[in-house]
């Protein structure tokens, strides 16, 4: 080789790089449809009951190089790095559906009394009328 040529460095991956990467792969693994949205139950009259959770996760990576020398007075750049990371699963409710097209969301948390009149509503107000439509056939001559 010739003194003009120039040698070309042979560029290999950060160390931090692969920190990340096997970090993305296992959150990757942990958090996917099914931790949101569980499998589904059917109960035998054919209703289908589907957990729901919130899902969150944080994760941070760092490194650094530090300048020492060997034994032989050879500056190195050792690396040092790590990663961590965490996964917060909280279940928020169930999503059930009925036979009969009725579904309906019950939440975990929550006034469940104030909800449950809330859909009773137009089932109390459907039979008070139909009371009242027969009291006033027994009260009209016919």
């Amino acid at each position: 080789m010739s003194t003009n040529e120039t040698q070309t460095p042979i560029l290999r991956p950060h160390p931090i790089e692969g920190l990340m990467t096997t970090a993305m792969e296992n959150i990757k693994q942990m958090v996917d449809v099914n931790t949101v949205v569980g499998d589904a139950v059917e109960a035998n009259d054919g209703t289908v009951i589907i957990p729901l959770s919130q899902v969150a996760f944080g994760f941070a990576a760092g490194g650094g190089e530090y300048e020492v020398s060997d034994v032989k007075g050879n500056d190195i750049m050792p690396f040092a790095g790590g990663s961590g990371g965490g996964v917060s699963i909280k279940p928020i409710g169930f999503l059930v559906v009925r036979p009969n097209s009725d579904i309906r969301l019950l939440s975990v948390k929550g006034n469940q009394l104030a909800l449950r009149l809330m859909d009773l509503a137009p089932e109390v107000l459907n039979r008070i009328e139909t009371m009242l439509s027969r009291k006033e056939k027994q009260v009209s001559p016919g």
